[in-house]
């Protein structure tokens, strides 16, 4: 099939959490034998800090930002058998999803797939006028990488004909074992864009456990930590590029996942970084979410923690060993169960079923 996605970024993570999701799930459906267009807008200034260069998989467009531009691309969905319009694009938004409704054909499949649907959800229920709430009806599906049965459920009550959790995965040829990097040499090593909906549980499970833990060291990636007072014992080194992200995990002694509000509240919503570590066989601390066992196996595959202090205390009892022995088991589980190409089989199947009806009215 032809798919035409439009979305923030495909070549950069430069503030967008949501590149390697797309890169892995669209990758895989390439290998399926889909046709991809990916539709992104020069902004925030990601072409300059580009993490790939256009991949033999998908055809990559990027569009000036301006109203003209966003018109010409979206005359160009009359032309797939599925359109796509990711949330979070940056620009544009309303204009996108109003464009993709409006220009796909009949007979053409329609997704909205959002990659924060819990922030999204409160955004809608915020908002009497979101563009989201008149579109939903008319949209073939709502597909989303996370949030399990109280987002499927929310988004069905305002009115999506259908809600598919595609969960974020591994991509082995990305993120697998490497030599660690003395740059990246720590106790605990965090990676994440400073946002409002994240901070203060930033503040709680890694800044507080580095207060605990004076004598051991921390490194924090991601943009936006600059002008942030922290602890002595943690180094903020900025945007990290998704060639060094295997580096960043093998290295610290352990790695931290921090949900943002929406999605710990949620639950079901394991981030990207959950996957990337495993693959490479990180020993990772998770703060504690609901259905945190669907993924990995607590104690066994990875430390949950409730709080700083039990960030503290997991980092002051693990030894080499048991780090490197919860990485192996971690890593041996996502390659099971959670790889892109098991989700891309996913994808594949709900827009098989999603375009029978369509299909069974054109014959």
């Amino acid at each position: 099939m032809k798919i035409a996605f439009y979305g923030s970024s495909l070549l950069s993570s430069y503030w967008n959490g949501a590149a390697t999701y797309y890169r892995g799930i669209l990758h895989a459906l390439a290998r399926r034998g889909h046709d991809i267009t990916f539709y992104e807008p020069d902004a925030f200034d990601r072409q300059a800090h580009r993490d790939i260069d256009p991949p033999d998989w998908a055809r990559s467009v990027v569009y000036p930002a301006t109203p003209d531009a966003v018109r010409e691309v979206l005359a160009e969905a009359r032309h797939a058998d599925v359109v796509v319009k990711a949330n979070g694009v940056g620009v544009f938004d309303r204009e996108l999803l109003e464009g993709v409704l409006r220009e796909a054909r009949p007979d053409a499949t329609t997704i909205y797939w959002d990659v924060d649907a819990a922030a999204t959800l409160d955004e809608i229920r915020r908002d009497p006028g979101h563009v989201l709430r008149s579109a939903l009806p008319q949209i073939t599906a709502v597909f989303t990488y996370g949030g399990g049965p109280p987002v499927v459920e929310a988004y069905r009550s305002m009115g999506a004909r259908e809600c598919i959790p595609i969960y974020n995965a591994l991509d082995p040829a990305t993120h697998f074992p490497v030599s660690p990097d003395p740059v990246f040499a720590c106790a605990l090593g965090f990676l994440a864009n400073r946002l409002p909906d994240r901070e203060a549980r930033v503040e709680e499970f890694f800044l507080r456990a580095a207060a605990l833990l004076p004598e051991r060291s921390f490194v924090l990636g991601g943009n936006g930590w600059h002008d942030k007072s922290m602890p002595a014992n943690v180094r903020a080194i900025g945007h990290v590029g998704t060639a060094s992200h295997n580096a960043f995990n093998c290295t610290p002694r352990a790695v931290l996942n921090v949900a943002r509000d929406s999605m710990a509240d949620v639950g079901f919503s394991p981030a990207t970084r959950v996957f990337e570590a495993a693959g490479a066989g990180a020993c990772l601390i998770t703060d504690a979410w609901e259905g945190i066992e669907m993924f990995l196996e607590p104690d066994e595959e990875v430390l949950v923690a409730r709080d700083g202090q039990d960030v503290a205390d997991h980092l002051a009892a693990l030894t080499p060993e048991r780090a490197t022995r919860i990485g192996a088991a971690a890593r041996k589980r996502v390659l099971a169960g959670h790889t892109y190409e098991l989700r891309a089989a996913e994808v594949d199947e709900a827009l098989a079923r999603l375009r029978a009806p369509a299909q069974e009215g054109v014959a």
